[in-house]
């Protein structure tokens, strides 16, 4: 098999892995309410439960950093996304406050390690490629997103139960990712930390300002995970079935921004793509807060899928070219303060709501996410275009990923 066509298998295999996950955690968010309501979660209580997922999966992120010293990305890859999926279906069936506890539990744990390695498997690719692909990664999870939205817009559309609505999901995708996870390609320069910038304390300063885009960014992604479903119910009166709808078109125009985002980042570069993200971004945070029913809400919630889409993935892919040999222990470090801005975001925005407003509320993130524009030259700017220039001198290995093979 040659280097090619093994790369292009390796590409659509992860790309796949991260169709999957985006199916699970939309059918998790988007079905809060009803999980609620099911276990007989309160208000008050409902942040410690959206606060102990990313808790553990941080934990887990750290966790993941030793782990791929020793073995390769790929196979903690290969066993953590089956363990998301099935903890996702033990969410829906439980019956009990402490079932569910556990169910959360185990869906944060695995999807620490799912996310780290998923990542880190990106940014070798990518380096293999010679050009921007990593936003072709996050692509297939907006799409899965959207698919997994639309089936809990279903499973509320025809007052299915929880378990009922999972049960499919997992069934059909479980044995599809553990045969594909057989083609994931690992990378070579990060064992053992050769040829680059080391991630020591030194090191570690040069990532603190792709960690606080990090954070701040999933501010706003959890902002819309956690909480779109209920503000537009609560604070827009949409009923329970149309509550569902922004999460998905949130994730529609994730897609679309993140399947031509890599010809941005090609042709201007990827600071430039992050500014005018986060401006874009800011405005739907904005148009969000001040909406007087539920279809400008949509609208907010459409410009913050075209902002923030292009953020995280510019944010991994940032700390691979400057850890190139550490970028393993580079995404694992960065990844931590994905679930940061997770535990951040959630309880931030319910506890703002419930003293002021909902409304207020959504300002906080939108503060926040503005912070990326300070940030904003740490994404480099010709290295991060790769380019013409990079393909000629990367000649024959660099692989045209407009052709052939398995594509996202």
């Amino acid at each position: 098999m040659t280097d090619d066509v093994r790369l292009r298998r390796g590409r659509g295999a992860l790309g796949f892995s991260f169709f999957v996950q985006g199916v699970a955690f939309a059918l998790l968010v988007t079905r809060i309410p009803a999980i609620q309501d099911r276990y007989g979660i309160s208000d008050g209580l409902l942040p410690a439960f959206l606060a102990a997922v990313p808790v553990l999966a941080g934990a887990s992120s750290v966790a993941t950093e030793h782990l791929v010293k020793r073995v390769p990305p790929s196979v903690v890859l290969r066993w953590a996304q089956p363990l998301v999926l099935l903890s996702l279906l033990g969410v829906g069936a439980g019956g009990q406050m402490w079932h569910v506890a556990v169910a959360l539990g185990a869906f944060g744990l695995s999807v620490g390690a799912l996310d780290a390695s998923m990542n880190m498997l990106g940014v070798s690719l990518q380096r293999a490629y010679g050009r921007s692909v990593m936003l072709g990664f996050h692509a297939a999870y907006s799409l899965g997103g959207i698919l997994g939205a639309s089936a809990a817009w279903a499973g509320a559309h025809w007052e299915l139960n929880l378990f009922v609505s999972y049960l499919p999901a997992v069934v059909v995708l479980l044995p599809l990712a553990l045969l594909g996870s057989r083609r994931y390609v690992d990378g070579t320069a990060d064992r053992g930390e050769t040829g680059g910038k080391g991630t020591g304390a030194g090191g570690f300063k040069l990532l603190l300002p792709l960690c606080l885009v990090m954070a701040c960014a999933y501010i706003g992604d959890s902002t819309v995970a956690n909480w779109s479903a209920k503000y537009l119910q609560d604070v827009l009166g949409s009923s329970e079935q149309m509550a569902t709808v922004p999460y998905n078109v949130y994730m529609v125009t994730t897609l679309v921004g993140r399947a031509v985002g890599d010809l941005g980042v090609r042709r201007f570069g990827a600071a430039t793509v992050v500014r005018a993200g986060t401006l874009v971004a800011a405005a739907g945070f904005a148009v969000v807060a001040a909406a007087p029913g539920a279809w400008v809400g949509m609208l907010g919630f459409t410009l913050l899928g075209i902002g923030l889409c292009v953020i995280v993935p510019q944010t991994f892919a940032a700390a691979g070219r400057l850890f190139p040999g550490a970028s393993d222990t580079a995404v694992a470090r960065l990844n931590i303060f994905n679930y940061v801005g997770f535990l951040i975001g959630s309880p931030l925005v319910g506890a703002i709501g419930d003293a002021w407003s909902y409304r207020g509320a959504m300002l906080v993130p939108m503060a926040l996410v503005l912070v990326t524009l300070f940030q904003a030259r740490s994404f480099g700017s010709e290295g991060a275009r790769y380019g013409v220039r990079h393909e000629r001198r990367a000649g024959d290995r660099a692989v045209d990923v407009g052709r052939g093979g398995n594509e996202v």
